[in-house]
């Protein structure tokens, strides 16, 4: 147990967890939606302090993060839990994990500098808080990312983009990168299979990026959900009002978890969102979840010449020149080093 950031003391025992935007009332010994924060005696504790359940060495461009040091290697962790209760979650095993097993915490203990030592022993680049929103375990990914960036690490998160801003504010002093997912650009789809809301997304994609911290965005595409042209083209008028160079990864749905009554998403929606993205004045649009095509390359928004050619998570080829279009001079936003 470790005690929770980003609360407060209601006086009649119960808390206010401030770490997301559903703000949950706590009663003592209870837990709030994520189910990993829990209200011991007017404390609020953590339950998944350093209790990690995934570490692996990923590249990047998994994440997905296709402008933030390509072909660099990511340590990523994971602890269980999540904010967001999404049908079609592929990674529910660990997210819905203490709601479905009678609200037990498993993990293997590890300490920050556990975690830093075993990133620079493995020569990754940062360490990447995926696989559930990282902002539950917060005050174990704030103490490892302190002390990845003193040892010349960067952070990144891979994040549904729901916690408050203070949150938003105290990450982005250590925090380089981060991709942010918005589902769709409905309240009803947020509400009908994530049980949360659009909006506080929307205000977190602008404000890490008022902040300085890189973002790239990924939209996963489900067939007959939040997939037609307009509720597309709307997005990414959002994302552009942002910054046009705001990389959107439109990516393909697979059926799992409770959603297997939708099909796959067929390549020509993908093609047509990307196209949408590029017609609205975005310089980079990506397809995720089908390799091949060139939709996954990186190409100069002035010239089109082709600058990092992909196949899946691997860069075949890097023409990139100290940031630049090795074509027409042309600075490609990023973090290249």
């Amino acid at each position: 147990m470790h005690e929770a950031l980003f609360y407060q003391r209601m006086g009649d025992g119960r808390v206010t967890c401030g770490l997301c935007h559903h703000q949950c009332q706590i009663r003592p010994g209870r837990r709030g939606l994520c189910g990993v924060r829990e209200n011991r005696d007017g404390v609020l504790v953590s339950l998944v302090y350093g209790e990690l359940v995934a570490e692996h060495v990923d590249p990047i461009e998994k994440k997905p993060l296709l402008h933030f040091l390509p072909t660099s290697r990511a340590y990523s962790i994971s602890t269980v839990g999540c904010n967001f209760f999404c049908r079609h979650c592929q990674n529910s095993d660990i997210s819905q994990f203490s709601h479905a097993s009678s609200n037990e915490i498993p993990g293997v203990m590890r300490r920050p500098d556990q975690v830093v030592a075993e990133a620079l022993r493995l020569h990754c680049a940062s360490v990447c808080y995926t696989y559930v929103e990282p902002t539950i375990f917060f005050e174990f990914a704030l103490d490892c990312a302190v002390l990845a960036r003193k040892e010349g690490l960067k952070n990144v998160f891979v994040s549904n983009g729901y916690m408050m801003p203070e949150v938003t504010r105290q990450l982005s002093g250590v925090l380089d990168g981060i991709n942010i997912d918005i589902k769709a650009f409905t309240d009803d789809f947020y509400q009908q299979v994530c049980k949360a809301h659009l909006q506080p997304v929307l205000e977190n994609v602008r404000l890490f990026h008022e902040l300085g911290v890189w973002v790239e965005v990924t939209t996963l595409l489900i067939p007959g959900l939040n997939d037609s042209e307009d509720e597309l083209r709307q997005l990414a008028r959002f994302i552009h009002s942002v910054s046009p160079t705001i990389p959107w990864h439109v990516t393909a749905f697979y059926p799992t978890y409770k959603m297997t009554d939708r099909p796959p998403t067929p390549i020509a929606s993908l093609r047509r969102a990307r196209e949408i993205g590029l017609e609205e004045g975005l310089s980079f649009v990506y397809e995720g979840n089908i390799p091949g095509g060139g939709g996954e390359d990186t190409s100069c928004p002035d010239c089109g010449k082709t600058l990092i050619r992909r196949h899946g998570f691997q860069v075949q080829e890097n023409r990139l020149k100290k940031a630049c279009c090795g074509g027409c001079g042309r600075q490609i936003a990023g973090v290249w080093c």
